[in-house]
């Protein structure tokens, strides 16, 4: 899921700002996205405005079997937008993965995590995220009305909520269900559960807003149960989260046939292809069947504006992009239409092809914001529709949507615990290819900069406490070292290495430690420090220009002058350190400190005495989040110098804390 990218701007000023009045003269290479440089109007694609097809293209599944299908869901379910209500009659067959007999199975119930204040969902978030806020009429349910197994044996006096995390006996989102029968190792047990949704008010990417639904992680979805070498288990079992404020999702690969019934007015989008949509009396029956996927999501509305476009390319052999357009974005179809181009085209040369048949795109009202910039397999939401002119996030959204069909949709790793594999990755993805196709630069030194709490990117999605510290690790950190990786091996063979991963964990479940394993086969050298101290660990790097002491040596017309200047690593390891020496005559000096040891002095012999020094004067190196100490001037007094740069310092932590993601 994309993130807020206003508060990246408005901070990314604010740090720039300060930055500059502190140092008086860090440039970075490009300028916010605020400002015009940032994206070159001659990259903006055309407003047009030609006619809206509405259209429903049917279409049928193919043989082809891509993934281990451990579940497989018949649902049947019914949409009552007048009183929030989804109710569904759900067949599901589970194969058990593993060895070992199970006794029970769990299932998410996620609508839960909106039923009250007292959920660990929104005691974790405090009711917001993003920019959404729980309104207080606006709770949603989940209630399971019926279970019962293939012979009609009642298991509902056997389903019990558990609280596996944090042992909050209010938290209702995962639930454990004792079985008659025990399901041995490769054998499938079939459960028909009857459910009854209350829908939120919008919030947390599902809801309604008015009479637009979103259906996200809406009904009883069966937990993952891992089989030993999955992930690195030494042993099998289920692996086991409730709903965080924090977290996403993770879940096996299975087949999904839902027929989804809504007032005869309505436009339904789904997961997959739509088989059918037949009118009956005052309703219509959508038909959908998305297989090798592991989610199933839908999306109503009788506002809907509907336009497809087919394409192909050398990795795709044909795919329908289906837009559910909000009208206040009906001109701007061709928008949507490049961008999802452009991700399936580059997407699928750099990291496989694009295996599904349709790919939808739903773009909520304004009202509907908070189900905007979300991934589901072969579907994605963007930002909600606002005005007539979206800048350049309507394709950054699209972008990094499409971005999660590849990691997280087909490269399926686990978000509770490991969520950079998906957002980190997706992030870098959606940088290149806005670079690529748009001219978009990121600015990555301020971004950086905004990193004051690193923590390792190996832990559980909620361990980050608050949404900013989230997001800075999981999508700003995560990409940062990608990029600072790239910066060592070169781009090609950074392509090399998220070709390999992207394709030999397609339809898996990876983990970091598979990723680091790819790193180093492609490059034939050991990551272990750097995984170490960057991604287990919670080091970014930190270089400083410590002190520079100037002796005049010898008399007469034609001194020379002995400058000494000492740096030091305060942080994780670079290869390669630049450093700028500039001297009272305006003569410059570069060197490259290799980064061995924890510091290195420079002793530098010339006319005129030295004026100052720089670490990283390009700020090339992506991963540094701390330049305030970049810099150094011959003749500061130190003791001022560190009481300005703690003013600075405090000023910038005062002005980035008192924002909220």
């Amino acid at each position: 899921m994309a993130p807020v990218r206003a508060k990246i701007i408005i901070s990314s000023i604010i740090a720039l700002c300060l930055l500059l009045a502190g140092t008086g003269w860090l440039i970075f290479r490009d300028t916010p996205e605020s400002q015009a440089s940032y994206a070159p109007n001659q990259a903006k694609p055309p407003k047009v405005t030609s006619p809206i097809v509405q259209q429903e293209t049917v279409q049928q599944p193919t043989a082809e079997i891509l993934s281990h299908r451990v579940a497989d869901y018949h649902i049947d379910t019914t949409l009552d937008p007048d009183n929030r209500v989804i109710k569904g009659t759900q067949t599901m067959t589970w194969t058990h993965p593993g060895k070992k007999t199970v006794n029970e199975l769990y299932f998410h119930l996620y609508p839960n995590a909106f039923s009250s204040m007292d959920s660990t969902f929104i005691k974790e978030s405090g009711g917001k995220l993003r920019n959404d806020t729980m309104p207080s009429d606006g709770f949603g349910s989940m209630t399971i009305t019926d279970m019962k197994t293939s012979e009609g044996l009642s298991l509902m006096h056997r389903i019990q909520y558990v609280q596996p995390d944090d042992g909050n006996v209010k938290d209702k989102t995962l639930a454990k269900v004792r079985l008659p029968k025990p399901v041995k190792g490769g054998e499938s047990i079939t459960l028909t559960i009857e459910f009854e949704v209350k829908l939120p008010k919008i919030f947390a990417r599902m809801g309604t807003a008015d009479d637009f639904v979103m259906a996200g992680q809406w009904f009883p979805k069966i937990s993952v149960y891992e089989p030993a070498g999955v992930r690195g288990r030494k042993t099998e079992g289920w692996n086991l989260h409730q709903y965080h404020g924090n977290s996403e999702f993770y879940a096996d690969f299975g087949t999904y046939s839902v027929r989804i019934h809504v007032p005869s007015n309505y436009i339904v989008a789904g997961t997959g292809i739509m088989q059918s949509a037949q009118v009956r009396n005052k309703e219509k029956i959508y038909q959908f069947y998305a297989d090798d996927v592991h989610d199933f999501a839908w999306s109503a509305s009788p506002h809907f504006i509907v336009a497809e476009e087919p394409f192909a390319s050398d990795e795709v052999p044909g795919v329908r992009i289906k837009l559910y357009l909000d009208p206040a974005h009906k001109d701007l179809k061709e928008r949507y239409f490049l961008a999802a181009k452009a991700a399936l085209k580059y997407f699928s040369k750099w990291y496989g092809s694009y295996p599904y048949s349709t790919l939808s795109i739903v773009v909520p009202p304004e009202s509907g914001n908070g189900a905007g910039g979300m991934e589901y397999p072969t579907l994605v939401t963007a930002f909600g529709a606002k005005d007539d002119s979206p800048g350049y996030d309507l394709e950054r959204t699209v972008i990094h949507e499409i971005g999660h069909q590849y990691f997280y949709g087909m490269v399926a790793s686990n978000e509770f615990e490991e969520a950079w594999l998906d957002e980190g990755f997706t992030s870098y993805a959606e940088d290149k290819l806005m670079e690529q196709e748009y001219g978009v630069i990121p600015n990555l030194p301020v971004q950086a900069s905004l990193i004051s709490s690193p923590m390792s990117l190996t832990q559980e999605a909620w361990k980050y406490g608050t949404q900013d510290q989230y997001a800075l690790n999981v999508y700003y950190r995560g990409k940062l070292l990608l990029k600072g990786m790239e910066q060592q091996v070169g781009s090609p063979t950074m392509s090399k290495i998220m070709s390999t991963y992207a394709k030999k964990y397609r339809f898996k479940h990876p983990t970091t430690a598979d990723f680091q394993k790819v790193v180093e086969q492609v490059t034939h050298k050991s990551w272990q420090t750097f995984f170490d101290q960057y991604v287990y660990g919670s080091q970014m790097a930190d270089f400083a220009v410590d002190s520079i002491s100037v002796h005049k040596k010898g008399g007469g017309e034609a001194p020379v002058y002995e400058s000494t200047v000492k740096i030091s690593k305060k942080g994780g390891d670079f290869p390669e350190v630049p450093v700028l020496f500039t001297f009272t005559d305006g003569h410059t000096l570069n060197k490259v400190w290799n980064g061995t040891g924890d510091s290195a002095e420079f002793k530098l012999d010339y006319s005129a005495p030295l004026a100052w020094a720089m670490v990283d004067p390009n700020y090339s190196i992506v991963i540094e989040n701390k330049h305030i100490n970049n810099y150094l001037k011959a003749d500061m007094d130190k003791k001022v110098l560190i009481r300005w740069n703690l003013s600075i310092t405090k000023l910038i932590e005062t002005l980035l804390g008192s924002l909220s993601w």
